[in-house]
């Protein structure tokens, strides 16, 4: 395939492998919490990577999402304090996290690729030259199949637990009067929203998967009230974003990542304008 074609199947991908779990995110009054994520996992993906000494391997993964975990049980351990909000705590956890992984990367990697800048904005335009070669048969980018994996998983997983995932996010009680643990939920979630963060890390960088995580579901949330429909509807958002900011970068020579985050801005300016002018 021709890298053109490359870099929209892995943009429509991490898009509807973003919006998933960002529906629940958003339900659950968590938005800021992807952000914090996508920022916090940077130490777990250092560390991977001074165990590992292998930016492909599948251990960064691993322990990217565990950071992510990390960030979630610390906001919630100030939270519960009292002592302050929730996103003061996340505005507290996340800089702390995020700082510790900068100067990692500046003390003990400076001759290797690991670029600050390069995490944040992330470059479609080269993610179709890191192939997958097995044997020395192609078999496309790496970042297609490995967000395509976490996407299958993401699926099989949301088809197997729906139920308690939907009675889990609109009423707790009744998730534990049922005997579905909501803090096995809880954390399983963030578990999915921080490996599906950093498998789009690589090509797409923090600020747009914070884009296609939070912004197709509030719009989605703003035409819907019905859970299946609102996640169809994130994933259709996310995908005609992705295409049409590719497109978009295309007509302007600009960025590829900076023009689907605005054409997903745009969207959800849209159908808030006409939400307001509906009301």
């Amino acid at each position: 395939m021709s890298p053109m074609i490359d870099i929209q199947l892995i943009a429509t991908v991490t898009a509807a492998a973003c919006a998933i779990p960002g529906v629940f995110l958003v339900l659950r009054k968590m938005a800021l919490i992807s952000d914090a994520i996508s920022h916090s996992i940077l130490p777990g993906i250092v560390i991977g990577f001074f165990i590992t000494h292998d930016l492909a391997s599948p251990w960064l993964i691993i322990f990217a999402a565990f950071s992510g975990i990390i960030t979630v049980v610390l906001v919630e351990l100030i939270q519960k304090t009292g002592l302050v909000k929730e996103d003061t705590a996340i505005g507290l956890v996340f800089p702390a996290l995020f700082s510790i992984g900068v100067i990692l990367i500046a003390q003990n990697a400076n001759d290797v690729h690991l670029d600050v800048d390069a995490v944040l904005l992330g470059d479609l335009v080269y993610a179709p030259f890191d192939r997958l070669i097995i044997d020395g048969a192609d078999f496309g980018p790496k970042g297609l199949w490995t967000i395509s994996v976490i996407l299958v998983i993401t699926l099989v997983l949301l088809l197997a637990f729906y139920k308690e995932l939907k009675i889990s996010t609109f009423d707790v009680g009744l998730s534990s009067a049922l005997g579905f643990s909501p803090v096995i939920l809880h954390y399983g979630l963030m578990s999915v929203a921080s490996v599906t963060t950093v498998a789009a890390f690589d090509a797409v960088g923090a600020i747009l998967v914070v884009a296609m995580m939070i912004t197709p579901a509030a719009a989605a949330y703003l035409l819907t009230t019905d859970l299946r429909k609102m996640l169809l509807l994130s994933v259709l958002f996310g995908v005609g974003s992705a295409i049409g900011g590719y497109w978009f970068a295309r007509w302007l020579d600009a960025s590829i990542s900076g023009s689907i985050t605005t054409v997903l801005g745009l969207l959800f300016l849209i159908i808030y304008l006409l939400h307001l002018a509906k009301d």
